[in-house]
């Protein structure tokens, strides 16, 4: 037995990508994300690629299943696809403990992350040099 059928919670014009237990902070994961919301999507892959944060380049690779989800799964253009959301949540925590002066300890808390990308595909605006006949 299989599970049943879900409906599809996304419009018909978008696609997403999940990234699951990551391990940086949810905090550190939002700037990034915050990076690339509302761009397009090209423009976002660019500011992922030369972003100097450890984890720019997961999350580009994140971004770039998105896309391939919208073209291959749901037959989207891929140059009118645009970072709808870009959610972050939290994952487990691990708690470790860190020795201190005089038989002390003190905890360390290692956080984990969830990320979800959802492009969109948006409506083709003209051009500035191009007047709508």
């Amino acid at each position: 037995m299989s599970k049943p059928k879900q409906l599809r919670r996304l419009e018909d014009t978008e696609a997403q990508a999940i990234l699951r237990n990551v391990r940086v902070s949810p905090r550190k994961l939002n700037l990034v994300a915050g990076m690339i919301r509302n761009l397009p999507a090209a423009e976002a892959v660019a500011a992922l690629t030369f972003s100097k944060r450890r984890i720019a380049q997961q999350v580009r690779k994140v971004l770039e299943s998105a896309i391939a989800n919208a073209e291959n799964n749901h037959q989207l253009d891929v140059d009118r696809l645009v970072v709808s959301r870009a959610e972050v949540g939290r994952a487990i925590v691990m708690k470790r403990m860190h020795p201190r002066g005089r038989g002390r300890a003190a905890r360390v808390e290692k956080w984990f992350s969830h990320l979800k990308i959802v492009v969109a595909e948006r409506a083709q605006q003209p051009q500035a040099g191009q007047e709508a006949a």
